[in-house]
């Protein structure tokens, strides 16, 4: 039932000794043997479960072989996790951070373990998933975003984070270049679906400015296992300051329908197609109703959030093909970026095209 590592994939070994010697020093009420294995799951930072007597940790470093480096910024994220639990209960604490890369040949933190269920691309073993805790489940987990863009991000020393002002202009932008950075086949699709977000732009700051997690997806949630209640929220690489509604077309990016096309229902994002769930326009109006903020424009940031995911999925494919790593799983990801690339084309249509 509980999210539970497994081991060490091979070539993403991390060196015990040196690093049981530095958590020594750092940590000196620690005591016992120190036990590594890795969460099999996830695609961008890699985490590991640390053991060391009776204390349970989580340890996070950017993937062999990554050369974009403020995607994996290590220090950025323990920032965002040490100052953000001032305003925010549902993160883990941050423990400690390190930049010396002698230690496992990247920078990396620590923080603690929470435990709890994680619902990935299967549901988990003993966890009845019917239609009534699916629809609560995913009411909890719109509102909960919603809840994430009202935190007063200034007072907890955040708003370093970013730059609001022309943030959906830059992130367009930014997200075309790096496709173009990472690019290794021809999609036209993706080319396509550049040029129309770069045409069909907001007003600039339209939705405000809040803290936006970037990456909000059932995966990137541990859940209590008796209630099913949301204990934590997971992987704030991407955390920055900007337009909300950014971050709500990214979870719509990811949220799959039972209606969709075959292709689309392969890619298996998360358990989003089981019977319950809000449908993403049902999310739309949720989110609507909870943030009380203008979502008429919800198509444009729907197309953002797939083509987002279509660039990240890119880079991860890129470093396998280059041989910066060994992951099988990344071997057949270029057929997603095809399909998310149609996906999104299908989007831009119209505005009243089905989300």
């Amino acid at each position: 039932m509980m999210d539970e590592p497994r081991d060490v994939r091979r070539g993403e070994e991390l060196p015990i000794a040196q690093l049981s010697n530095y958590l020594t020093k750092q940590l000196p009420d620690l005591t016992g043997a120190i036990t590594i294995r890795q969460f099999p799951s996830g695609h961008s930072n890699l985490t590991y479960a640390l053991q060391i007597g009776a204390r349970e940790f989580v340890l996070r470093r950017p993937p062999f072989g990554a050369n974009i480096k403020s995607a994996h910024d290590m220090g950025r994220e323990y920032r965002i996790l040490s100052r953000l639990k001032s305003v925010y209960e549902k993160i883990p604490r941050a423990i400690l951070f390190c930049d010396d890369e002698t230690i496992i040949g990247a920078p990396f933190y620590l923080m603690e373990r929470v435990n709890g269920i994680v619902l990935r691309a299967k549901p988990p073993q003993g966890v009845t998933l019917t239609p009534e805790i699916l629809s609560n489940l995913s009411i909890a987990f719109v509102e909960n975003l919603a809840t994430i863009h009202t935190l007063d991000y200034a007072s907890a020393g955040l708003s370093v984070l970013g730059k609001p002002h022309g943030y959906v202009e830059r992130q367009v932008r930014g997200w075309s270049e790096r496709y173009a950075n990472a690019k290794t086949d021809d999609i036209s699709e993706m080319e396509r679906v550049a040029g129309w977000l770069a045409e069909n732009q907001p007003a600039r700051e339209a939705s405000g400015a809040a803290l936006i997690h970037n990456d909000y997806k059932y995966d990137n949630l541990v859940l209590d296992p008796n209630t099913l209640q949301i204990r934590a929220v997971l992987d704030w690489e991407m955390a920055t300051i900007g337009d909300p509604l950014m971050d709500l077309g990214t979870t719509l990016g990811y949220w799959v329908e039972e209606n969709d096309p075959e292709e689309l229902r392969a890619l298996a994002f998360g358990l989003t197609m089981l019977p319950g769930n809000l449908t993403r326009a049902e999310i739309i109006e949720r989110y609507a109703r909870a943030s009380k903020r203008d979502v008429s424009r919800a198509q444009f940031y729907y197309v953002f959030g797939i083509f987002k995911i279509a660039v990240i999925v890119q880079q991860i494919y890129a470093r396998w093909k280059h041989g910066h790593t060994q992951d099988a799983r990344f071997a057949n990801l270029l057929n997603a970026v095809r399909v998310l690339g149609m996906t999104a084309t299908t989007k831009t249509l119209s505005f009243t095209a089905s989300i």
